[in-house]
């Protein structure tokens, strides 16, 4: 076992078994809750494409149980015991999150471990569970805005996994086999893509020691796992514009989306929240102050920046009549070109600093929201990271933000996708 510490700021204990399991412990003595919240690299990302879907299955399959605990016992174990447990998936990870009463985390950091290291994925409930998937899929299909980010994401991601549904198609998923889940879980499922993540009412040795024999002995890994294939998403060079005609719409859609960069950008990444909070977040921001409160040719706009492990996603998402998207497309590669001539000025600047501070802030208030901090970190990069964000957005200038708006931000270059009212 090793221990880590980043800074004497870090107030987490970071340790590392040997076995390559990574813990991540934050001890609240004011609080009788702990959080246990366990994070994988085993992501959409790293599905190859015909095994699209099967991260996000294999979520659904890890509550089916164990030879030891059949399926719905945990689901008691953590009713019986007043917690709560949830599960979800993105591209870049899966995690699992339990709330409980410190006196029962043995039994609850047991069980967990339990489900997630020895997973039987049962063939009798195989089938019964991919209708619960195929579900989801359909009404994900029924959601417009569901529909329109997926096809940003085909549209931006052409290369790259992240192109992929989490949830996959049915198609495909309707091929899978029991014995291809369990070779991806066993694959995956190992120690050193894990971060086990306690936050609470626990002590550091406590802690340490619950975990370490609970997640000791994982299965073997498999071998003959096939690997998804990962290719750098090259950045957009002209506009790629797409429009899709829904029934039942009653507002038109306008989402424009720009390629930012992965973790080994991150910098450059704290940069373009600042320039998401500056362009469309709240009422005095430069797009919602013109389209929305000036003009009245939107109902709605926000611009929103989502940091992921390879390549992040940029956007300007407006609701508006289908009339007007011409022109508020137009008016927003104004605002952007603008970006690129004009200064920014302090007062404007400190405003979107102060804003996503205290964004921060907000975000860090109970266990829950730090324990999914600490892991959602080490899942695209390292825990510390967690805690520098506000230190790194109070250091930007305006000129580096210029720089970052000419160097990502394009009027000429992005994907736009347009949902209308069908006829």
């Amino acid at each position: 076992m090793s221990v880590a510490t980043y800074s004497p700021n870090f107030p987490v204990n970071l340790v590392k078994l040997e076995n390559g399991l990574t813990i991540i412990h934050q001890y609240i003595p004011t609080t009788p809750v702990v959080v246990l919240d366990v994070w994988v690299r085993a992501g959409a990302r790293e599905e190859p494409d015909h095994w699209s879907g099967m991260a996000h299955f294999l979520e659904h399959m890890i509550f089916k149980g164990t030879e030891k605990l059949g399926p719905g016992i945990f689901d008691q174990i953590i009713e019986n015991h007043g917690g709560m447990a949830n599960a979800a998936t993105s591209h870049d990870y899966a995690h699992f999150f339990v709330t409980t009463a410190a006196q029962y985390i043995e039994e609850i950091v047991s069980a967990l471990a339990e489900l997630l290291l020895r997973a039987s994925i049962p063939e009798s409930e195989f089938n019964r569970e991919l209708e619960v998937v195929l579900e989801e899929i359909r009404e994900s299909q029924d959601c417009p805005d569901s529909l329109g980010f997926q096809a940003v994401m085909e549209n931006v991601y052409q290369h790259h996994p992240y192109r992929r549904s989490i949830m996959g198609t049915e198609e495909l998923l309707r091929q899978r086999k029991v014995d291809e889940m369990r070779c991806f879980h066993q694959n995956h499922y190992q120690p050193e893509n894990m971060a086990v993540v306690v936050v609470g009412g626990i002590e550091r040795s406590h802690a340490i020691e619950l975990v370490s024999k609970a997640f000791e002995k994982f299965t073997e890994k498999s071998c003959n796992c096939p690997r998804a294939k990962i290719e750098a998403e090259p950045l957009i060079t002209t506009v790629r514009r797409q429009e899709i005609c829904l029934p039942r719409l009653e507002q038109g859609r306008l989402t424009m989306a720009w390629i930012g960069p992965g973790v080994d950008g991150i910098d450059d990444a704290y940069g373009l929240d600042l320039l998401s909070v500056l362009l469309a977040d709240g009422r005095s921001s430069r797009l919602v102050r013109e389209l929305r409160e000036e003009l009245g040719l939107v109902q709605g706009i926000c611009s929103n920046f989502s940091l992921q492990q390879d390549s992040s996603l940029f956007t300007i998402s407006a609701m508006l009549a289908a009339e007007d998207i011409p022109e508020v497309e137009a008016r927003i590669c104004d605002r952007l070109f603008e970006l690129l001539t004009l200064d920014i000025e302090e007062g404007e600047l400190a405003r979107c600093k102060r804003l996503l501070s205290n964004d921060y802030v907000f975000s860090t208030e109970s266990p829950g929201q730090l324990a999914g901090l600490y892991g959602y970190y080490f899942t695209i990069a390292t825990p510390d990271l967690a805690l520098t964000y506000p230190q790194k957005i109070a250091k930007f200038r305006p000129q580096e933000l210029l720089n970052l708006a000419e160097k990502y931000l394009s009027p000429n270059c992005y994907v736009a996708t347009v949902l209308v009212p069908s006829l």
